[in-house]
């Protein structure tokens, strides 16, 4: 499957973020170090939060649980006798 290609994209997007990024904000900035700072920081979290969502997804722990009657009344409803 490309489970890959989400995973390489906001990588790259996260690691420009992160990486890039504060070497863009101009020297004569007083506050540089603070909005470099702030700039890692901000993709370390965000790349942090989407990985652990994205891997979440990718492969479940836990599953629905439904009891047999649930099921079988699903099943009805639904069409598949």
């Amino acid at each position: 499957m490309a489970a890959w290609v989400p995973l390489v994209i906001f990588s790259t997007f996260w690691g420009l973020v992160g990486i890039v990024g504060p070497f863009l904000v101009p020297r004569k900035n007083p506050n540089r170090q603070l909005i470099q700072t702030m700039l890692v920081t901000t993709a370390v979290c965000c790349y942090l939060f989407w990985l652990c969502a994205y891997l979440t997804q990718l492969n479940p722990l836990i599953g629905p649980l439904l009891k047999s009657e649930t099921f079988k009344v699903m099943m009805t409803q639904w069409g598949h006798r």
